[in-house]
């Protein structure tokens, strides 16, 4: 594939770290990119299950900014081991303790710690900032609601009525029928679905990045968690419900929200102002891989929030 072998070349910078879990010790994968003591930015992809891969959009902006990003695939992604993920594996306060040992073993602190989490990422950077928020210096939550009930309803209430009916009763018939395997699945998903809320491109024309997070992302992380498609979730995930906490987060934030998003953007909007420190980047063109298709929109703003914080400006 074009770009790949530059791509590995890129992995010789690469560190194995060891995460404790109620499983045993095992290894994830983290790679840092540029050099700013002031500014060291976590990523956290979504899924989950789905590694790091699609987030190499930033490779093209954040350098140049002097950012210091580190991309990072949780325990079960491509890149880390992938153990048996049990019932204790797959707690939410499992993942949110992994973030923490990498934290640490990265050695961010108060002083220089952007946390970012964009779909499943942000569910986990939500729970760590609740958590941990004393290590924080900033978040960001990208393209996810606070309440996995909201995206259920946005889904049921906005997304399926406006999706071609005979089309959604065949894709309900198939999960029904537990036939998530069948390749007439994805077959009806991905133009009904796929290339209208979660990248608005053609399928064919779907930048590589993200075509190998999809190749390489684990099933058995990412089907308990979120259950089997973005047309709303059925997992673990499902009560999960943050809403009412949010104005406990007081480190400055940023929610980025989409107009075509699989999330309701306004309750991204509304999530921000219920942060003491919140701000709000909407992308008029994006859906739920904005930093694609409004990239500008979804570049800038994010780099403008993290240099803000960095100079003070944004508070």
């Amino acid at each position: 594939m074009p770009g790949l072998p530059a791509y590995t070349a890129r992995m010789t910078d690469a560190r194995m770290l060891d995460v404790t879990t109620p499983k045993g010790v095992f290894k994830v994968w983290t790679r840092r990119v540029g050099d700013n003591p002031r500014i060291k930015l976590l990523l956290l992809h979504g899924g989950p299950g789905f590694g790091h891969e699609y987030l190499e959009a930033f490779d093209d902006y954040l350098p140049a900014q002097g950012i210091e990003y580190y991309y990072y695939d949780q325990l079960g992604s491509f890149y880390s081991d992938q153990p048996e993920m049990s019932d204790e594996m797959l707690d939410l306060p499992r993942f949110v303790d992994e973030v923490e040992q990498v934290r640490q073993a990265l050695g961010l602190e108060r002083d220089n710690f952007y946390l970012f989490g964009q779909s499943w990422g942000g569910i986990l950077a939500i729970e760590y900032a609740l958590a941990h928020q004393d290590h924080l210096k900033a978040l960001i939550v990208s393209n996810m609601v606070a309440s996995f009930p909201l995206y259920n309803e946005y889904a049921e209430t906005v997304l399926m009525p406006a999706m071609d009916q005979a089309v959604l009763a065949e894709v309900k018939q198939l999960e029904a029928e537990g036939r998530y395997e069948d390749p007439r699945y994805m077959e009806l998903l991905i133009p009904s679905h796929y290339e209208q809320h979660i990248l608005r491109m053609p399928y064919t024309e779907w930048p590589e990045p993200v075509l190998r997070s999809f190749e390489h992302y684990n099933p058995d992380v990412y089907v308990p968690m979120q259950g089997p498609s973005e047309l709303g979730g059925s997992g673990r995930l499902l009560t999960w419900d943050r809403m009412a906490d949010l104005h406990t987060i007081t480190v400055p934030t940023l929610t980025i929200g989409a107009r075509h998003d699989t999330m309701d953007p306004k309750q991204m909007e509304w999530m921000a102002g219920q942060m003491p420190r919140g701000h709000y980047l909407y992308c008029p063109d994006g859906s739920h891989l904005a930093m694609y298709d409004d990239q500008r929109t979804y570049m800038s703003g994010l780099i403008d929030f993290i240099k803000g914080v960095d100079a003070g400006t944004i508070g």
